[in-house]
């Protein structure tokens, strides 16, 4: 199969013109412009200063040299008075000099000076370069009696004419400094010089202003690919009004690759961790590998959700995706990762986000009261439809009132915090990300007992000392000591309240509380069930219930109640 080779290539119907053709004629076009021209001026400059020159030195002084020199030889052969003759060539000779170092030299062929000028008044009396008086004695007895000569004298250079006077036997020499000639040719060389770099900036600002036409979109596609690398974000690129070259062909193929990749990304997003995604678009490689990190753990789970999936069945997956909709982008805004989420359990944690481990405590807090206003949201959105359909209907039948109750969504928020173990586990066929550590399975026991102390939110006296030493504005309520089942040791849990939450009267019920239950921890427990009786918060209820049976502590108490389920 043959294949006809075309500078021009179509992409459809569209005609893409290569943009190096466009810069390689538009360059080559100024290149020419500017040469031609630096080099039109470069000669016709050159060519006047040279014909100036020859027609100064050779016609006009050699010959007005050479015809007084005749003059007063006539003049010598008359009177005889050879002094006298040799001033006035002097003199004559010095009229027709104009510039510093400029010289007329009449050489007898011994070396001598008949006579000299120059307006320097240098000694030229003797001439001393030897090498070019044999040069001019041998041109006139080869009867060339005149041509170019160029000698040295008292350290200067000198480039002239000389034409040999027979009546005199002399060398007559009209010649000007090398350096002083130089000069001008430097003068000239500069002059053209300022003319080229004016060409030269006008042509290469004339160059900017298309090439950076042309290459508008180039700049566009490096600034938006510049933007999507800081951002870690394909988008497209606008190529609105781009002309059809090879550049616009580029940027139209990159935003169909990265409408793709996109989708793609956006996928892989949605089912890995942030940090895992950060790794894995920085070392282009997602690997097996994790390491000890101190991180904050944030447990969270629906209450009720057995009773809630016998009575909704499978439209209880559109009641959690509402919840955990806005719930995963309030732990997400404090830079929180969801590790992941099984049923009604969602599990979070903070602090192994490159650049936001600061405050990771404080923010799996601000995050838990953030899941709890969701689920309040959510009642409050059920109340009002039930409301409406009250309104609608007068009144629910049992079923009904089975379907309001199962949607009055309830959650539970248990945080720690400490060492654990974060990272990718799996093979290289199936990975996971996954936190493990004794922390986790302590978070998850804290959401467990905010069914037995009734409050919201439970966390460990490690995320406690960490919000404290954060500045965050939480008041710390003691709740007990508590071994929960399958662990040997005591652990100190708090409920933690907003200080904007803290009334006077739930400040008085908590020193009542706290009051109560130092008695409680001392083992004497008649005056904590009096505490604890006269307390209205929901906990002292637990405390009640516990100690009602006896007034007095057990044998060997320590103040740490065991657990007996999760």
């Amino acid at each position: 199969m043959s294949h006809k080779w075309s500078l021009f290539h179509k992409v459809g119907n569209t005609k893409v013109i290569p943009l190096y053709f466009k810069i390689v004629v538009f360059f080559l076009f100024f290149l020419l412009v500017s040469n031609f021209s630096s080099n039109y001026i470069n000669l016709m400059m050159n060519r006047g200063e040279q014909i100036k020159l020859l027609n100064e030195l050779l016609i006009k002084d050699l010959k007005e040299n050479y015809v007084f020199a005749s003059h007063q030889f006539e003049v010598y052969e008359f009177d005889g008075n050879l002094r006298e003759s040799q001033e006035a060539l002097s003199k004559s000779a010095l009229r027709t000099l104009s510039r510093p170092f400029s010289v007329t030299l009449g050489i007898r062929p011994s070396g001598e000076s008949l006579y000299f000028a120059q307006k320097e008044q240098g000694d030229f009396s003797v001439f001393q370069d030897k090498e070019a008086l044999s040069m001019m004695i041998q041109s006139v007895a080869s009867k060339a009696e005149q041509g170019i000569v160029r000698f040295s004298q008292a350290g200067r250079t000198y480039f002239g004419y000389f034409k040999y006077h027979p009546g005199w036997n002399l060398m007559l020499i009209r010649a000007e400094d090398e350096e002083i000639l130089n000069q001008e040719s430097f003068k000239i060389f500069w002059n053209i010089s300022w003319i080229i770099l004016g060409i030269t900036l006008i042509s290469g600002f004339l160059g900017i202003l298309i090439l950076r036409h042309l290459f508008r979109f180039v700049g566009r596609i490096t600034q938006s690919i510049m933007e999507m690398q800081e951002t870690q974000e394909l988008k497209m690129i606008p190529m609105d009004g781009a002309p059809n070259d090879d550049v616009t062909y580029l940027g139209t193929s990159f935003n169909a690759l990265s409408s793709t990749i996109g989708n793609l990304l956006a996928i892989f997003r949605k089912f890995v961790t942030q940090d895992i995604a950060y790794k894995a678009y920085r070392d282009k490689v997602v690997k097996l590998e994790g390491e000890p990190q101190e991180l904050a753990i944030l447990f969270t789970d629906i209450k009720g959700f057995t009773f809630m999936t016998e009575v909704l069945g499978n439209d209880i997956i559109k009641l959690l995706n509402l919840h955990y909709d806005q719930a995963i982008r309030h732990i997400q805004s404090y830079y929180g990762i969801v590790g992941s989420i099984i049923g009604d359990a969602l599990l979070a944690v903070y602090g192994s986000i490159v650049g936001a481990e600061d405050h990771k405590s404080l923010k799996a807090l601000d995050s838990g009261f953030k899941i709890l206003d969701v689920a309040r949201n959510l009642r409050n959105m059920m109340d009002k439809k039930r409301h409406e359909l009250l309104t609608l209907k007068g009144s629910l039948n049992k079923d009904e009132e089975r379907v309001y109750k199962a949607v009055l969504l309830e959650v539970g928020v248990g945080i720690d915090g400490g060492e654990v173990f974060y990272g990718n586990i799996g093979s290289f066929v199936r990975m996971t990300n996954t936190v493990i550590g004794d922390n986790v399975n302590s978070a998850s026991r804290l959401e467990g007992l905010t069914r037995v102390y009734k409050v919201p939110v439970i966390v460990s006296a490690y995320i406690r000392d960490d919000v404290v030493a954060s500045g965050g504005a939480y008041e710390f309520m003691e709740l007990d000591r508590v071994q929960v089942k399958g662990k040997t040791e005591g652990k100190v849990i708090f409920w933690p309240v907003p200080r904007a939450q803290m009334t006077s009267e739930l400040k008085n019920q908590f020193g009542i509380f706290t009051e109560a239950l130092q008695n409680y921890y001392q083992g004497n427990w008649k005056l904590a069930l009096e505490g604890f009786q006269k307390c209205s918060l929901p906990c002292a209820e637990v405390f009640v219930e516990r100690i009602s049976g006896g007034t007095t502590a057990p044998k060997e108490w320590n103040g740490v109640w065991t657990m007996t389920s999760k």
